[in-house]
C-alpha cells in the first residue's frame, strides 16, 4: 500500500505539464523610472511563484506558468501596488505607476481595515489587532479568541481535533503544557499581526500532534525604523497577578534586531472535586490551591543580510519560573447511607523550579530568479525541572478529632530534557509545478530523577521502593517532499508525502527494566482547492498525523500522590495515528461550511481505576480505543459599514469509539452541540466594544462523559494618543460556568464525576504604548528596501 502511495504521487508529479509564458512591464513614478524595486508574483495560497527587482530604467521580465496571480511592487518611500492577473500568455503590462508616501513617516494612515477572520486554501487567519477581547492580554487570550480553538487545562485544540502544536513565524515551539502556557503568556497581544489556524499541516511540518497547528504570526517593524511596545496587565479573580510585557525591534539597513521579555506575580486559585461511588459508600473529595505566579520570560532575534538574497539569523527563548503553589485536600468518607465515617487531610506545600531555553541559527537563501530558495535550521532546547513536594496526611474522626498520621512524606524530582534538531528546506519551482522537498533530524535525551523520604516519624527516611531514575532516548529522521499544481485558472493541487523513521529506548534503573521500540511511517496530504467564481470556493484536504506519548508517560514508575492513590506510566504506551479528512466551502468569504471526518487508531489515554477491595486509585496510560470523530459546522461573518463585525460559529459533532483492550468499561457514544457568538462594535472612531459567548452541550465521546459549559465575556478597548496608546477592560467569563464539570467515567464498576475551575472568571484592566521613530539614516537606499522584500513573503 505504501509503494502504490508513493507511485502515485511521483506520477502525478510528472504529469503535471502547463505553458511557461512572459510577463514584462516598466515601474515609474510619474516619468521617472523606479530602479530596484521589488516584484513579486504570488500564487492564489499567498505564497510567492517567482519575482525580481527592476533594472536601472524600472523595467522587469518575469518567466512564468499560466495561471491567477497576485502581482504586488514596492519600493521604499511608495505606497505598495497590487495587481490582480489572469495570465494566460505574453503579457505586456505596460506602465505601472507608484504613489509616494506621505513625507511624515511618523504617522501611518489606515486607509482600509482587514477583516477579522480570512481564509486561505490551507488555513484560516485571525487578525488579532481587529480583536477587542485578544488585544488587551498576552498570546494565551488571543489563541482564545480564535475561531474554533479551544483552550482548557493548559492544553491547546482545535475544535473536532486533538491538541495542536504552535510555532512562532513558522517556527515550532518545543514546548508543551504548562511550559508552553507560561511562554506564551509572556507575549503581549499588541505585539501578534495574526493566528493562522491549520488544521491539516502540509507535509513540511511535523507529522506529531493529532490537532493540526497554530502558526503566531509577530509584527514586523518598519524599515529603517525602531519601535517599542510595552504593555501591563492586572488579572482579579479570587486573587490578582499583575503582568508586564515589553517588546523592542530596531530595522537599519541590513540588520532587523527584536527582543522581548516579560513577568508575571500574583497568585491564582483552582479547585477541584471528585466524587468515587464505591459499593461500601462514597469518597468526596475536595482539593484547593493557591498558585504563585512568578515566572520571567525572555526572547532575542536577530537576522542580517548578507547580501540582496540571502539571510543569516539567531534566536532565543527563555523561560524561568517558580510556580510554587500550596494545596489543601479532603476526602470525606461516607458509608452506602451517606454517614460520614472519617475525613483524610492531606496538606501540601510544593516548591517547584522549571527553566527552559531554545536556541535557533538559520539560513534562508534565495538561489536564483526563478526563486529557488534553501533554508537551513539548527535548533537546541533544554528543559531544566525541579519539585521539592511535602505533604502530611491526617485522618480525623466525623466530630473533628485527630485520629492518626497517615502518611508524610517529602519527594524531591528532576527531570532535565535536551534536544539537538536540524532541519533543511528545499523550495524548487520548475516549468511545470512547484515543488518543495526536506530532511529533519532530532535527538532527544531524557532524565528524571524522583526520590522519596518517609518523614512520619520525624527525620527523613529515604525509600528506594518509592524511588526511580528513568532514562529516555529518541532518535527521529525524517524526509518529506511536497508539490504544488495550478490545474488551469480555477482549480490547484498540492499534494505531499512525509516519511518518518524513529527509534525509542526507555530504561529504569529502580526496577531495571528496558524498553525499545523502532517504526517507519508515511504521512500523506492532498490538498484540492476549486475557485469556481468570487463567490464560491471548495477545497478539501486530507492529512495523517502522528500523536507521540510524552516522556512522563512512558515512564513505568509509580509516584503516589497520597495514600490511597498514585500514577504510573507505560513503557509500551505506542503513538497513535490520526486520518483527517476535511471538506469546506466558502460563500462570498462569509459563510463557511466544514464537514471533517477523522479516525484514530491506537488511541491512548489516561484511566482512573478505582479497587472496590482497598478503595485504592490508579491511574494509568494505556492504549485502548479506536474513534471514529465527525462534525459539521457553519461559520458566518457579518459586517455592517465600519460599525458592527459579527462572527457566528455552530457545529454539530458525533463519535464512535470501541475499545481495543480490556479495561472493563462500556465505551461512549453521543452527539454534541457547540455554538459561538463574537461581536464587536466600534463606537466613534477610537472605542471598541467586543462580547463573545459560547455553549457546548454535555457530551459522550470514549471513556468519558462532560457535562455541558458555557461562557459570557464582554471587553472594551480605547484608543488614546493617535493610537498610541489602548486602554482594555475584559470582564471574562461573567457568570463563572467555563469550566469543566461532571467529568464522568465509570470503570470496574465504580462511578467517579471530576470537577475542576481554574480561576475562569476575572477581571483584567490593561494599558499598552507604542512608541518609536523611523528617523535611522540610511546609508544605502538602494539596498534599503530589501527588508520590505521580505516582507511580501
Amino acid at each position: 500500500m505504501k509503494r502504490l502511495i508513493v507511485i502515485a504521487l511521483l506520477s502525478s508529479l510528472s504529469m503535471w505539464v502547463n505553458a511557461q509564458v512572459q510577463l514584462k512591464g516598466n515601474v515609474k513614478n510619474n516619468q521617472e523610472a523606479i530602479g530596484w524595486a521589488n516584484v513579486i508574483l504570488l500564487n492564489t495560497d499567498g505564497k510567492p511563484a517567482t519575482g525580481d527587482l527592476t533594472k536601472e530604467d524600472g523595467s522587469f521580465q518575469l518567466k512564468i506558468k499560466t495561471g491567477i496571480y497576485k502581482l504586488k511592487i514596492s519600493f521604499v518611500g511608495y505606497e505598495t501596488l497590487e495587481k490582480q492577473l489572469v495570465i494566460e500568455k505574453d503579457t505586456d503590462l505596460g506602465t505601472l505607476q507608484l504613489k509616494a508616501q506621505g513625507n511624515n513617516l511618523n504617522e501611518v494612515v489606515v486607509v482600509a481595515k482587514k477583516k477579522m477572520i480570512e481564509y486561505k486554501a490551507d488555513r484560516l487567519i485571525f487578525n488579532v489587532e481587529q480583536s477587542v477581547m485578544a488585544s488587551g492580554g498576552n498570546a494565551i487570550n488571543a489563541i482564545g479568541s480564535a475561531p474554533g480553538v479551544l483552550l482548557q487545562n493548559d492544553n491547546i485544540s482545535l475544535l473536532g481535533k486533538g491538541s495542536a502544536r504552535v510555532m512562532i513565524n513558522g517556527r515550532m515551539l518545543e514546548l508543551t503544557g504548562q511550559e508552553l502556557i507560561n511562554y506564551l503568556s509572556s507575549i503581549a497581544a499588541s505585539d501578534i499581526k495574526s493566528i493562522e489556524v491549520i488544521n491539516n499541516p502540509p507535509a513540511k511540518y511535523e507529522a506529531s500532534g493529532d490537532g493540526g497547528l497554530i502558526n503566531i504570526v509577530l509584527k514586523k517593524g518598519a524599515i529603517n525604523a525602531w519601535k517599542n511596545s510595552t504593555n501591563l496587565a492586572y488579572d482579579q479573580s479570587r486573587y490578582g497577578f499583575l503582568s508586564l510585557n515589553n517588546s523592542f525591534f530596531y530595522n537599519k539597513d541590513r540588520l532587523k534586531f527584536s527582543f522581548n521579555a516579560g513577568g508575571k506575580v500574583g497568585n491564582i486559585k483552582s479547585r477541584e472535586d471528585l466524587d468515587t461511588f464505591y459499593p461500601n459508600g462514597v469518597w468526596k473529595l475536595k482539593s484547593e490551591g493557591k498558585g504563585k505566579q512568578d515566572n520571567v520570560t525572555t526572547g532575542m532575534a536577530l537576522d542580517y543580510d548578507l547580501s540582496r538574497k540571502t539571510t543569516i539569523g539567531v534566536q532565543y527563548l527563555g523561560s524561568f519560573n517558580n510556580p510554587d503553589r500550596a494545596d489543601h485536600t479532603s476526602i470525606e468518607m461516607n458509608d452506602v447511607n451517606h454517614r460520614l465515617q472519617s475525613v483524610l487531610v492531606t496538606n501540601a506545600a510544593n516548591d517547584l523550579n522549571n527553566k527552559s531555553n531554545t536556541y535557533n541559527a538559520h539560513l534562508v537563501s534565495t538561489l536564483d530568479t526563478l526563486n529557488r530558495k534553501i533554508s537551513v535550521d539548527l535548533d537546541y532546547f533544554s528543559y531544566g525541572a525541579k519539585i521539592d513536594n511535602n505533604f502530611v496526611s491526617n485522618t480525623f474522626l466525623p466530630s473533628g478529632e485527630f485520629l492518626n498520621t497517615n502518611q508524610s512524606a517529602r519527594n524531591i524530582s528532576n527531570q532535565n530534557i535536551n534536544n539537538f534538531g536540524l532541519k533543511i528546506d528545499m523550495e524548487h519551482p520548475f516549468k511545470f509545478f512547484n515543488l518543495s522537498y526536506g530532511v529533519r533530524f532530532s535527538f532527544v535525551n531524557s532524565k528524571a530523577d524522583v526520590k522519596y523520604y518517609n518523614t512520619i516519624g520525624g527525620t527523613p527516611a529515604f525509600d528506594p521502593n518509592r524511588s526511580n531514575e528513568f532514562d529516555y532516548k529518541e532518535r527521529n529522521q525524517a524526509f518529506y517532499l511536497n508539490g504544488v499544481k495550478q490545474l488551469g485558472t480555477k482549480l490547484s493541487l498540492q499534494l505531499g508525502l512525509r516519511l518518518e523513521n524513529t527509534q525509542t529506548e526507555g530504561y529504569s534503573f529502580t526496577i531495571n527494566q528496558k524498553n525499545t521500540n523502532t517504526y517507519l511511517k508515511l504521512f500523506p496530504t492532498v490538498y484540492l482547492s476549486y475557485q469556481k467564481n468570487e463567490n464560491h470556493n471548495f477545497a478539501f484536504s486530507y492529512g495523517r498525523r502522528i500523536n507521540r506519548p510524552s516522556f512522563a508517560n512512558l515512564n513505568p514508575f509509580r509516584s503516589y500522590l497520597n495514600s490511597t492513590s498514585y500514577s504510573e506510566g507505560n513503557p509500551f504506551l505506542q503513538p497513535s495515528f490520526n486520518d483527517n479528512f476535511e471538506f469546506t466551502h466558502v460563500y462570498k468569504g462569509n459563510l463557511r461550511t466544514n464537514i471533517f471526518f477523522n479516525v484514530t487508531t491506537d488511541g491512548f489515554g489516561v484511566i482512573f481505576t478505582s479497587d472496590a477491595n482497598t478503595n485504592t486509585q490508579v491511574i494509568s496510560r494505556q492504549n485502548y480505543f479506536r474513534e471514529y470523530y465527525y462534525g459539521i459546522g457553519e461559520t458566518y461573518n457579518i459586517n455592517v459599514g465600519n460599525w458592527w463585525q459579527s462572527q457566528n460559529m455552530v457545529y454539530l459533532l458525533g463519535s464512535k469509539t470501541n475499545f481495543t483492550n480490556a479495561i472493563n468499561a462500556t465505551p461512549k457514544n453521543g452527539i454534541q452541540l457547540y455554538l459561538s457568538t463574537n461581536h464587536t462594535f466600534a463606537i466613534g472612531k477610537t472605542t471598541k466594544l467586543q462580547a463573545d459567548f459560547f455553549f457546548t452541550s454535555k457530551v459522550k465521546r470514549g471513556l468519558y462523559e462532560v457535562g455541558n459549559m458555557y461562557g459570557l465575556n464582554v471587553g472594551l478597548r480605547q484608543d488614546l494618543i493617535k493610537n498610541k496608546m489602548q486602554v482594555s477592560i475584559l470582564a471574562n467569563d461573567i457568570f463563572n460556568t467555563a469550566y469543566l464539570k461532571n467529568y464522568t467515567s465509570v470503570v470496574n464498576g465504580i462511578k467517579q464525576v471530576y470537577s475542576e475551575n481554574n480561576s475562569s472568571r476575572f477581571f483584567r484592566l490593561s494599558l499598552a504604548y507604542n512608541f518609536g521613530n523611523t528617523k535611522i539614516n540610511v546609508k544605502n537606499r538602494g539596498f534599503g528596501n530589501e527588508e520590505e522584500r521580505k516582507r511580501t513573503n
